[in-house]
């Protein structure tokens, strides 16, 4: 929330300078005796004399420096100081001073702003009755504007930002759009003419149609492209989306139905070709050049983690001939003692150092290997708890269409993470391993029990590299390709993996 209001600081701040240097460059830039004669023809209606600066510059400068310090003050202070934190009895009043400070101040600017208003009532308390009512209506104003905006930020970081905060997209979005809305605030400000609301209107106007097709073409359909590689659906359905400038038609003639249709239907014709010969080329530049951007961090990552991971099992790769020659003396002796079980466990042990120490450093294996791997695990396993009727071990793996080539130890993890945790020796436990494959689809299910005293019956160590590195190894490796759903209760984890082959 600190962070949103140093935001919301930064903007109102970028907005109030663009409107004092709109102003001040006005004053500097043109003839005084042009501004007079343009903003100052009421007051020769009314046979009033109009001074630029005393009847027209410094009213508005006093008007918005007001609403600013008093936006400030309310947002930065009064409203998390007392009133988010309850206290009420100090946070009213300061309130009412404060829209009280912005009254006074936009009262006294417009019986300068509106001096013509002499020539035309009889009395100067009719004058400042008049403007006496304008400032309080315009107070109002503000004070409902911003308890409209208080009002949506607090349901949007109440119900939607929990849901979208963690999307990669978000802070681009953000940024895109308080840019967009800085742009078109100073293109408001720069057009000519008097109607700044008016003005504001036709940008907002402009701004939702280009800025929604924008982000229409940079979050959908240029995903969409990308995974299809079809420019002629892109360009399709890029016509099809820019054809919303219709529902603006409306919309302009209630603004001014005075417009001819003819100029209402150029004037949308000249939107569309706008957003396809500007916006549409803007967009798919700003996307090619964030993909190469992104493919650039993630062979940077990918290579990254594959030199941990090398360096993770080269630390104890100390003389693995030593290590092979060991086992195989074990081998032979269990032989020799007619030891079935303990020979049996020592040749899967071994079958599985020869793959970490081999396969497991290459980039890509063959998905029967890895099954292999799985195998002779779940076997040592079943050896450690033989004898225990109260643990059982289902393992239903088909590998039919299983040709597959995948990157090593992606689904050893969630085979360890449940030997780990599901295994209890004192409480009835339960495993299930399921592995199926399609053409270009490899499916993984993981069960097991829950034990709340598990971390005193189970092992510390484990020898996988984690389910957090794997869900990382993932996001690198099958990035939009793969589909990892972990649910857990007290008593209950199960883990689904869906890895899309290309």
């Amino acid at each position: 929330m600190n962070q949103l209001r140093k935001t919301e600081l930064g903007v109102a701040t970028g907005l109030f300078l663009l409107i004092i240097f709109s102003l001040l460059y006005k004053s500097v830039s043109y003839n005084v005796f042009d501004l007079q004669h343009e903003y100052g023809y009421k007051f020769s209606r009314y046979h009033q004399v109009f001074d630029y600066y005393k009847h027209y510059l410094l009213p508005l400068l006093a008007h918005i420096t007001v609403v600013y310090l008093a936006f400030l003050s309310v947002n930065t202070w009064i409203i998390p100081s007392f009133f988010e934190n309850g206290r009420w009895k100090i946070g009213v009043p300061l309130l009412v001073i404060t829209c009280g400070v912005v009254f006074l101040t936009i009262m006294i600017a417009y019986t300068w702003y509106n001096g013509y208003l002499f020539g035309v009532y009889k009395t100067v308390r009719g004058v400042h009755m008049h403007c006496a009512k304008s400032a309080f209506i315009i107070t109002i104003f503000y004070a409902t504007l911003y308890a409209l905006y208080y009002a949506v930020r607090y349901l949007y970081f109440q119900q939607l930002h929990p849901k979208i905060v963690k999307k990669p997209w978000f802070n681009q979005v953000i940024v895109e759009l308080i840019t967009m809305l800085l742009v078109l605030a100073a293109i408001t400000l720069i057009l000519p003419g008097r109607r700044t609301l008016e003005k504001a209107a036709f940008m907002l106007f402009v701004g939702l149609y280009f800025g929604g097709t924008y982000l229409i073409l940079q979050y959908r359909l240029l995903p969409r492209y990308r995974l299809h590689q079809s420019m002629r659906i892109l360009i399709r359905d890029t016509a099809f989306a820019c054809l919303t400038v219709l529902v603006l038609l409306p919309l302009f003639w209630i603004m001014d139905h005075h417009v001819e249709p003819g100029i209402l239907l150029a004037f949308c014709f000249a939107l569309y070709a706008g957003a396809l010969f500007l916006v549409f080329p803007l967009s798919l530049w700003i996307f090619s050049m964030r993909q190469s951007r992104n493919n650039t961090i993630l062979g940077l990552r990918k290579a990254l983690d594959k030199s941990e991971t090398g360096l993770d099992f080269l630390r104890w790769q100390i003389n693995p001939h030593f290590l092979f020659n060991a086992l195989n003396t074990l081998y032979g002796t269990a032989l020799m003692e007619k030891a079935s079980s303990t020979s049996e466990g020592i040749q899967k042990l071994g079958d599985m150092m020869r793959f970490m120490l081999h396969d497991n450093l290459l980039e890509r294996i063959s998905l029967t290997k890895e099954i292999a791997y799985l195998e002779n695990y779940i076997a040592l396993q079943r050896l450690r708890v033989q004898g225990t009727s109260d643990i059982q071990i289902e393992v239903n793996i088909n590998d039919t269409h299983c040709d597959h080539e995948i990157a090593p130890m992606l689904l050893i993890p969630f085979v360890e993470n449940a030997f780990k945790h599901g295994i209890s020796l004192r409480s009835r436990s339960r495993i299930t391993i399921s592995l199926s494959c399609k053409p270009d689809k490899i499916y993984f299910d993981v069960y097991n029990t829950v034990h709340a005293n598990r971390a005193v019956e189970v092992e510390k160590d484990s020898m996988g590299i984690g389910l957090h590195n794997v869900q990382q190894r993932l996001a690198l490796l099958y990035p939009d390709k793969h589909e990892l759903n972990i649910r857990e209760t007290a008593t209950e984890y199960f883990v689904h993996l869906t890895i899309e082959i290309v």
